[in-house]
C-alpha cells in the first residue's frame, strides 16, 4: 500500500490524513464540502509544526509531510490508484449506505474499505453490497495522530485477509491496533468508557463526591497506572501472586460493588447542569478551545515518553 483514499474532511479524517502523510503515504482526500477538504493540508502542517514546537520528532519537516495530503475534486479522483479507504463521513446510517454503495461500484476490487465510525456496525450498512467482504471498522481514538489506539471490527462477512491488512497497515503507520473478534454494540473502548461514566455520573447524582473530585479520583488515580498499563495488568501487579490471589481476595466485593452498579440512570438535565457548573468554574467555554491545545500537547508528548 502506498496511496491511500480519505473520505471525510471533518475533525477525524483531518486527523488520519496527518496519520498516513507522517507514515510516508501520498494521501487523496475528499470532502462533499471541497472547502474542507481544502484546508485539511494546512491542518496537517500546523500539527507537525506544533510537534516540533514541542521537540517531538517527526521523520520530515512539517511541510514535507503536508505537501502528501492533496485534495480531490471527486471521489473518482480520491479512489484512482489507491490501495485503502478509511471513510470518516458523519455518524449517519442514511449517508453510509449511500456512500458504500458508490464505493462499491467505483473503487477497485482490491481496495479494502474501512470505516471509522464510532459505535454503527459495518453490518449495518454494507449488506446489501456487491463487494461487502472487503469492508470492515477501523475506528481510531479521536484524535489518531496523536491516541496511537485502534479498533479493528470484523463484519459477518469481512475476509480474514481483508482484517489482516489493515491490522498489518494500522502497524506500519504507528498505530496501535486491537482486534474484535465480531461486532458488538460500542465496540470495546466506548464500552469501557460507558461504564466508569455511568458510576461517574451516579457518584454525582447520589452526592458522593462532586464532579471535580471524580477527575482527580482518575487524574491523580487510576489514570496514572492506566496511562501505561491495562486494568487486568494492574490488578495482576497488586497482589503478591498475581491476578488470580487478587480475585480471591477481592472478587466478591467486586461481585457486590457490581449488583450495586447495575442501576443505569439516564443522565437526567439537571444532574447534567450540576456537572457543567463544576467543571466551567475550572475552564470557561470561551477558554476551551486553549484546553483542548492544553491537552493536545500533553498528549503528544506523552505518548512520545511511552515510545521512547
Amino acid at each position: 500500500m502506498t496511496r491511500i483514499a480519505l473520505i471525510g474532511a471533518g475533525v477525524v479524517g483531518s486527523s488520519w490524513s496527518f496519520v498516513f502523510a507522517r507514515a510516508g503515504f501520498e494521501v487523496a482526500l475528499y470532502d462533499a464540502d471541497l472547502a474542507s477538504a481544502e484546508r485539511v493540508p494546512a491542518f496537517v502542517r500546523t500539527a507537525a509544526a506544533s510537534f516540533e514546537t514541542l521537540g517531538l520528532v517527526l521523520p520530515e519537516s512539517a511541510e514535507t509531510i503536508a505537501a502528501r495530503v492533496k485534495p480531490a475534486k471527486s471521489i473518482e479522483d480520491a479512489l484512482a490508484g489507491v490501495d485503502y479507504v478509511q471513510e470518516s463521513v458523519p455518524e449517519r446510517l442514511p449517508i453510509k449506505i449511500e456512500l458504500y454503495r458508490t464505493l462499491d461500484s467505483l473503487a477497485a476490487p482490491q481496495v479494502v474499505l474501512a470505516s471509522s465510525t464510532s459505535g454503527l456496525p459495518a453490518s449495518a450498512f454494507t449488506e446489501s453490497m456487491a463487494t461487502r467482504e472487503r469492508c470492515l471498522v477501523v475506528h481510531p481514538i479521536n484524535p489518531p495522530h496523536l491516541i496511537p489506539l485502534v479498533e479493528i471490527v470484523p463484519s459477518p462477512w469481512t475476509k480474514l485477509d481483508v482484517v489482516e491488512r489493515a491490522q498489518g497497515l494500522m502497524l506500519r503507520i504507528g498505530q496501535s491496533p486491537i482486534q474484535l473478534r465480531r461486532e458488538i454494540n460500542g465496540f470495546v473502548v466506548n464500552r469501557l468508557q460507558s461504564a466508569l461514566l455511568g458510576e461517574a455520573f451516579r457518584l454525582v447524582e447520589d452526592g458522593i463526591v462532586d464532579a471535580e473530585e471524580v477527575d482527580r479520583a482518575i487524574a491523580d488515580g487510576l489514570g496514572l497506572r492506566w496511562s501505561f498499563m491495562g486494568p487486568f495488568q494492574t490488578i495482576d501487579l497488586n497482589a503478591k501472586t498475581g491476578i488470580a490471589e487478587y480475585c480471591r481476595n477481592l472478587g466478591p466485593m467486586y461481585h457486590a460493588l457490581a449488583k450495586e452498579q447495575a442501576d443505569p440512570r439516564p443522565w437526567s438535565d439537571e444532574l447534567v447542569a450540576t456537572i457543567e457548573d463544576t467543571l466551567r468554574k475550572r475552564t470557561s467555554a470561551a477558554d476551551i478551545p486553549a484546553k483542548q491545545r492544553w491537552r493536545d500537547d500533553f498528549l503528544a508528548k506523552l505518548v512520545d515518553f511511552k515510545r521512547r
